[in-house]
């Protein structure tokens, strides 16, 4: 049985796999919530997440030249700061990622069916995972379909609030709306915010874990990465001023759907089942390059013993990691079956979090042309990422801290 992946990504669908990671649910349900934090300082918080997001991206994109194989951070921290960190990192990934698969999988079924959100997200999972099986430019080829239907809905709702009557300019003074305890936004605020909304920026990672499958990753990763951060920045950017011109930071906070919630501010109600259809669509999109990456980080972590061996079987004919997604898939499924969307996205945040840290902790020590930039970035992004990541509301903070000490402990303990 052959154990290697085929390279068959260029650099267009390696962005495209990025763009559907990224243009999640994350836009469609991460801006109430910064919004509640932050008040009208959402768009500091944006700018904050972009700046950490893309030393992350930058770092990862580094190391991913050198190392060009299936896991991401997890092979990163194993190669450059030794076995424990790139078992933290991975068991960061793992566990923090597939809280954002239930995440993802629950937000299709509320979009979709409501009153059946549950089995619905199940099912949604089941098939995204038989679409994996048969291999990743089948995946590839789906997330273009998605990609380009929820940049078409989320243009509609930039263009409609934007061109209503109900947008006001001077609902977007940065600092002077009151936040979630109805003061002025705070430094505070505005870094929660930042750490909520760097859930719907975290899926560039996507990108290097599939190092094993794109075509010449030294030239193909550092090109597709910035570009894929660029653009969703550019949306993420677009769509929060237009939504915040309509609703105001205060009510954009209470909001549960904020995209359809502004829609229907501006006078254009016939949109919001439209944009219910987009919801749908990103969480899906997400939901396909979530499984992937998460499944080709188990990959890794089972060729080093890590994990069960048996999961890093290589599928003969369709050259994808089967076992480890079925696995991967199995549990997802478990977890739409119970779990809570919003709760579900301060964990992942604090998860993945820890997971970017290690990654610029591991770029600091690359020492090569440019090391000095590097460095910068790596340091920049390392700050940035615990700030952030202690900043988010405090079960988010205490849960993930007790869950990275339980990895931790299973380290030591397989280690004896």
């Amino acid at each position: 049985m052959t154990q290697e992946l085929r390279r068959t990504l260029g650099v267009f669908d390696a962005v495209v796999v990025g763009l559907g990671a990224m243009l999640g649910a994350g836009v469609f349900v991460a801006l109430g919530p910064a919004a509640g934090a932050a008040g009208s300082g959402l768009l500091w918080g944006l700018a904050v997440a972009a700046l950490v997001a893309y030393c992350n991206a930058m770092s990862s994109a580094r190391l991913a030249v050198d190392y060009p194989a299936s896991g991401g951070t997890y092979v990163y921290g194993r190669e450059r700061l030794g076995p424990f960190w790139g078992w933290l990192a991975g068991w960061a990934f793992v566990v923090g990622k597939t809280a954002s698969c239930a995440a993802m999988a629950l937000t299709v079924g509320a979009y979709v069916w409501p009153g059946q959100a549950h089995a619905v997200a199940v099912g949604a999972v089941v098939v995204l995972t038989a679409v994996n099986y048969g291999g990743v430019q089948k995946s590839a080829t789906l997330t273009r379909v998605i990609v380009a239907v929820v940049l078409g809905v989320l243009a509609a709702v930039v263009v409609v609030s934007l061109g209503s009557d109900a947008a006001d300019a001077g609902r977007l003074g940065l600092g002077t709306e009151a936040g979630s305890e109805g003061g002025p936004a705070s430094a505070h605020g505005v870094l929660q915010a930042a750490g909520l909304l760097f859930f719907a920026f975290a899926g560039y990672a996507r990108i290097t874990t599939l190092g094993e499958e794109v075509r010449d990753p030294a030239r193909t990763i550092p090109r597709a990465v910035p570009l894929a951060l660029g653009l969703v920045l550019a949306v993420y950017a677009c769509v929060a001023v237009a939504v915040l011109s309509v609703l105001g930071a205060g009510e954009l906070g209470r909001s549960a759907a904020p995209l359809a919630d502004a829609v229907r501010a501006a006078g254009a109600s016939w949109l919001v089942p439209v944009v219910r259809v987009g919801a749908a669509a990103a969480a899906l999109g997400a939901l396909l390059a979530l499984i992937l990456g998460i499944s080709r980080t188990t990959l890794a972590m089972a060729r080093d013993g890590h994990l069960p061996r048996a999961l890093a079987a290589v599928h003969p004919r369709f050259r994808v990691p089967h076992r480890a997604e079925l696995a991967v898939g199995a549990v997802v499924a478990v977890l739409a079956a119970t779990a809570d969307v919003r709760g579900a996205i301060g964990f992942s945040s604090f998860g993945v979090l820890a997971y970017y840290a290690i990654a610029n902790a591991s770029a600091w020590t690359v020492g090569s042309v440019g090391a000095v930039w590097v460095r910068i970035r790596a340091a920049v992004g390392l700050v940035g990422c615990v700030v952030l990541a202690f900043a988010l509301p405090v079960p988010s903070v205490v849960t993930g801290a007790a869950v990275l000490l339980l990895g931790a402990a299973l380290y030591a303990v397989r280690r004896r």
